[in-house]
């Protein structure tokens, strides 16, 4: 079984509860984005990430804007699941921005990133990444991947949302802007069929619609 859930910010507990905890040898977890467990690179993250890679489950893990993309660009990309992915280790992955990954007869678009609100107040290279916001060439890679398939996935997995889904919300504060990236997202939800938006980053689990779900905490199945 595919389950997703959202945000662990490095926090080791949040994989000893119940609901991760129960997980076995043929079920993967993904991770919307904010993982945080390659961020400062201190010998208790080491120990943290080492014992994750030992889970009998796989993770895969989007980027988001906690996450320290120095450290992620060590790890080279291989092709993974028909898509691309950077191997942490055991049955860790960072899921490169605009696969399309094929598991268990589902097709998941993955797509992390998303812009720091706060990025005025942090330094840069030490808390915030100009790569938390994706390249032309991404967004380029990504609709070539939605082509081969005939812009058809079942599930569409981000970090950030479309603007259209948080117009509809109380998740956005009032003086939400947005970007060109809620913008590209905008477009998917044009041109792309799929069953199920699943997007991180606002700390909520809310069902937005039949077709759109917020996810924090909740460890969610993909049925």
């Amino acid at each position: 079984m595919i389950y997703v859930t959202a945000d662990t910010h490095g926090e080791i507990d949040r994989f000893k509860e119940k609901d991760i905890r129960r997980l076995g040898r043929k079920d993967t977890l993904i991770v919307l984005g904010d993982f945080g467990f390659l961020w400062d690179g201190s010998k208790q993250e080491q120990k943290n990430l080492h014992w994750l890679t030992k889970r009998r489950y796989k993770i895969l893990f989007l980027d988001g804007c906690h996450d320290n993309y120095d450290m992620l660009k060590e790890y080279p990309a291989e092709p993974f699941m028909g898509g691309k992915a950077r191997h942490i280790g055991g049955s860790v992955y960072y899921i490169c921005r605009g696969s399309v990954l094929e598991i268990e007869d589902k097709k998941l678009l993955c797509f992390g990133g998303g812009e720091s609100f706060d990025k005025e107040d942090r330094v840069e290279g030490v808390n915030w990444w100009r790569a938390e916001m994706p390249t032309s060439d991404e967004l380029e890679w990504c609709i070539d991947n939605l082509k081969a398939c005939e812009n058809q996935v079942d599930y569409i997995l981000t970090h950030d949302a479309p603007r259209k889904l948080l117009d509809f919300t109380n998740i956005r504060s009032e003086d939400f802007q947005g970007n060109w990236l809620h913008a590209f997202f905008d477009k998917l939800i044009d041109h792309v069929q799929y069953r199920c938006w699943y997007f991180g980053r606002y700390h909520r689990d809310q069902a937005i619609s039949t077709k759109a779900r917020a996810v924090f905490c909740h460890v969610i199945p993909l049925e």
